[in-house]
């Protein structure tokens, strides 16, 4: 697999990482075991980096990486703070992110957390210097190697690029998101922050496997949140209708190259983006593990579908998501 550069962090990770909210059981429930085997297929593929966060199954996910990722140098892995409380920005602050690290820090095993970013925290936060400041703090006693941030929105991202230690910014990148393409890449590139592609499927949407038909379970935010009930809405779809993303997909489906997947052509479509570093699908089992990172070895998308992503999107979905994030 093609490794790249996770900004400033240093590090050499493989393209396709794996995002580990399904193991979790966020997303419905996943044994263990199928976690288990999920992570192992994804790293027989290729995948260096997973990314987690301590809200995801309360800690479970987090703990089932760890121990997963223990002996096992060669990956990097990523977590995230801050939603387990409430969302103030009072709360951003030195002696919570001591307590968050140390939790994170006894579910992964570990003494020094390779990437550590703020989860969405309020948009006032990135503008705090104090908070940077205890974020550097825990860097300079070795509780994390590099910290990053989690964005909703594009002028989010855009502030905490011009942050001088904010490795890597992740953020909602896909056919379905396209605003990141006009300002955070570009700047990310010239700073040398990293960029990490998430909800790169649109929860599901892009992989061409749903229909009108199709239910999820009471469980599944996929369900629960799709008019941002629990959290922000643009994480359920990307904040995209249901319906139109449908429509959506089937314009888009003429341009998968043959012998590849939807999903596949999706994931590839991101990572011809300059300035991503990885993108991080999800997978709740291996079969998905497997059939994502196969994305990387795709060829690049020729030009006449960069632009025919665009047409879809110009029409049916900037209407919804442009001006929002």
């Amino acid at each position: 697999m093609e490794h790249r550069v996770l900004g400033r962090t240093g590090r050499q990770v493989g393209v396709v990482g794996l995002g580990a909210w399904q193991l979790g059981a966020d997303w419905g429930q996943v044994s263990e075991d199928d976690a288990v085997a999920t992570l192992s297929a994804a790293v027989d593929e290729g995948v260096t980096f997973i990314d987690t966060a301590d809200v995801y199954g309360d800690g479970r996910s987090e703990q089932i990486v760890g121990r997963f990722a223990k002996g096992r140098p060669e990956l990097t892995v990523a977590t995230k703070m801050g939603r387990r409380v409430e969302q103030l920005p009072d709360n951003y602050v030195l002696a919570n992110f001591r307590a968050w690290n140390e939790r994170s820090r006894q579910n992964l095993g570990v003494d020094t957390i390779d990437l550590v970013q703020l989860h969405c925290p309020p948009t006032a936060v990135y503008s705090a210097d104090a908070v940077f400041d205890a974020l550097d703090t825990l860097v300079a006693e070795k509780k994390l190697a590099a910290y990053g941030v989690s964005v909703e929105t594009c002028e989010e991202a855009l502030t905490a690029i011009a942050r001088p230690g904010v490795a890597s910014v992740q953020i909602i990148l896909n056919a379905f998101r396209l605003k990141p393409l006009e300002r955070v890449l570009p700047a990310a590139r010239e700073a040398g922050v990293g960029i990490i592609a998430r909800v790169p499927l649109a929860s599901g949407l892009l992989s061409g496997r749903y229909d009108e038909r199709t239910t999820f379970a009471p469980d599944d935010h996929r369900t629960f949140n799709r008019h941002g009930e629990a959290f922000d809405v643009g994480e359920t779809f990307s904040g995209v209708d249901f319906a139109t993303g449908l429509e959506a997909v089937r314009r888009l489906a003429p341009l998968v190259p043959e012998g590849a997947t939807m999903a596949q052509f999706a994931l590839r479509w991101i990572l011809d983006q300059p300035g991503v570093s990885v993108v991080i699908p999800g997978a709740r089992n291996p079969g998905q593990a497997k059939a994502n990172a196969s994305a990387a070895a795709l060829e690049p998308l020729p030009a006449s579908t960069t632009q025919a992503v665009q047409d879809v999107y110009d029409e049916l979905i900037r209407p919804q998501v442009h001006d929002r994030w």
